[in-house]
């Protein structure tokens, strides 16, 4: 038992280091006016290989950063009441697909002058058509918020129309065009199969934890795990990636009665973990790239703003859409943790080259920042900026 303890007590302080360095940062920011997101990718910066001092292991915080992003997903998907969104903004059911296809189809041409393949440029002007559901979710929850309670739910509701379209679209870029050794109709059932399990899931536990609901220990056990091992299973056995699979199972629960439950018991779970998916990103960039990396990086901003930001202002005009349209435009106008991924297949099967990358990388952080602070300023009255 010793031994075993002190092999894993570097581990442990690997984890402790960072969750503390990010803390502090995190309210740093916050003490300079801006997100803690900021701060979290800071951390992340200087805790990678690429800056001297302490270097953090990489791939212990990469699984805890994929848990809090299951978490996040999983939460969100069981918050998310798809039958009010029909009746109430009926709308974002064709406007974020919408926007989705402009993106693809202004930023795929650009990077195929810019000499791209065909598969990375797909996956490229995807990746910046997608926004962050993580920073939406922290947007719309912020004590410094400035929108109210419609515009927040709608963007909400736009982020998972996002992901829905996003991650199937995803799916056939990279079964066509990419390394996938499964075909077309095996990758459509293999989601379909994970439907049918969320489905089966959705009769199943509720049942099981009104069983549990004076239990609290058990309650908060049996949430928590479900939505991590429903997630896995989406992709081991299904080949769903774990982002949409946590969604899918989150929202096949989310008409239970102890769903609300639920959601305060995952709670402090998703934002201890999802600090670190933002710490992962800062830990990938490399300082001495960023001089290759600046023109792809604006190039991909000024892309979120001309296929992103315009067109959902305008979409959300054309669906008379009842939001504060130009602070839902900012507030939908970064690039976030699906495009991260989507970046990384890229880079990992040469579609895109490691400036290109870092510069995406780069694109997340400015975008992130930008959207999280403008999304308050475009929010607040003339006598309240004084």
């Amino acid at each position: 038992m010793a031994a075993t303890i002190v092999e894993t007590a570097p581990l442990v302080l690997n984890v402790g280091v960072v969750l503390l360095a990010a803390a502090t940062m995190g309210f740093v920011a916050r003490k300079f006016g801006l997100p803690a997101v900021f701060g979290y990718i800071l951390t992340g910066l200087l805790v990678s290989p690429f800056t001297p001092g302490f270097v953090a292991d990489n791939n212990q915080l990469a699984l805890l950063a994929d848990i809090g992003v299951v978490l996040l997903l999983f939460e969100v998907g069981i918050e998310i009441d798809l039958k009010r969104m029909s009746k109430e903004n009926r709308s974002i059911l064709w406007g974020a697909p919408a926007q989705i296809a402009i993106g693809v189809l202004i930023g795929t041409p650009l990077f195929l002058w810019l000499d791209m393949p065909l598969f990375g440029a797909l996956l490229l002007s995807l990746s910046i058509a997608i926004s962050s559901s993580v920073v939406i979710v922290n947007i719309t929850r912020s004590p410094r918020r400035t929108i109210n309670s419609a515009t927040g739910d709608a963007m909400l509701g736009w982020a998972i129309m996002q992901d829905i379209v996003g991650v199937s679209a995803a799916v056939l870029i990279l079964t066509v065009f990419g390394e996938s050794e499964k075909s077309l109709p095996v990758a459509i059932a293999g989601l379909f199969g994970f439907i049918l399990l969320a489905y089966a899931c959705s009769k199943l536990l509720p049942k099981l934890l009104r069983m549990v609901r004076w239990e609290k220990d058990l309650f908060l056990i049996y949430s928590v795990s479900v939505g991590l091992v429903l997630a896995a299973l989406g992709t081991v056995v299904f080949g769903i990636p774990m982002a949409l699979a946590a969604f899918i199972a989150g929202l096949s629960i989310n008409q239970s009665q102890d769903t609300d439950e639920v959601r305060k018991a995952l709670l402090p779970f998703r934002d201890l973990f999802a600090v670190l998916f933002f710490v992962v990103i800062g830990t990938l960039i490399q300082p001495s790239k960023l001089s290759e990396a600046w023109p792809f990086a604006l190039i991909f901003l000024l892309l979120v703003v001309v296929s992103k930001t315009i067109p959902t202002v305008l979409l959300v005009r054309l669906g008379k859409l009842g939001v504060q349209k130009i602070q839902f435009g900012v507030g939908i106008s970064q690039i976030g943790e699906f495009s991260f991924v989507l970046g990384s297949i890229a880079f990992a099967q040469a579609a895109i080259t490691e400036a290109q990358y870092t510069g995406l990388l780069v694109a997340v952080v400015i975008s992130i920042v930008a959207s999280s602070l403008l999304v308050r300023k475009v929010g607040l009255k003339p006598a309240d900026k004084n």
